[in-house]
């Protein structure tokens, strides 16, 4: 167990570094893509006086080159309302290539793996390349302090 401990979290970092993005790992902060800044978008729209739909939007690049096996999108919803799962889209071009559902943990915590890669017998084939936009949908409180 440990050792894939150690392989997932060397591996994680390495996908991390590789697709120069926000979100096979979401966080603030700029991405660079083909030498331009994209900066992570959220909004959060309203479903009725208690919770909301927050929409991230974010980016992430697969290069050429990349010898990667897995991708991966998490993060922690503060303020998430327990029963509804984060909705993951993958879009290459406003088309869609990838959808996905995930469930939030106790402590906030989403993680979605993906295959970058796949190998058969020696045979690689990539199953994301280039530039990507991630929406990730999460249903929220949207004021906090007035829940007991």
């Amino acid at each position: 167990m440990n050792k894939f401990v150690l392989f997932s979290s060397i591996l994680t970092l390495s996908i991390l570094l590789s697709f120069s993005t926000a979100s096979a790992h979401p966080h603030s902060g700029q991405i660079m893509i083909n030498n331009h800044t994209h900066e992570p978008q959220t909004e959060i729209i309203p479903i009725n006086s208690m919770i909301g739909l927050e929409k991230s939007t974010i980016f992430f690049h697969a290069p050429q080159a990349n010898k990667l096996p897995w991708g991966f999108v998490e993060g922690k919803v503060a303020n998430h309302v327990e029963g509804y799962p984060v909705i993951i889209q993958i879009f290459k071009n406003n088309h869609a290539v990838h959808f996905a559902q995930t469930d939030i943990g106790d402590d906030g915590i989403y993680e979605y793996k993906f295959r970058v890669l796949n190998s058969d017998k020696g045979h690689t084939t990539k199953i994301f390349e280039g530039d990507y936009s991630v929406k990730i949908f999460k249903v929220v409180y949207l004021n906090q302090e007035n829940l007991i």
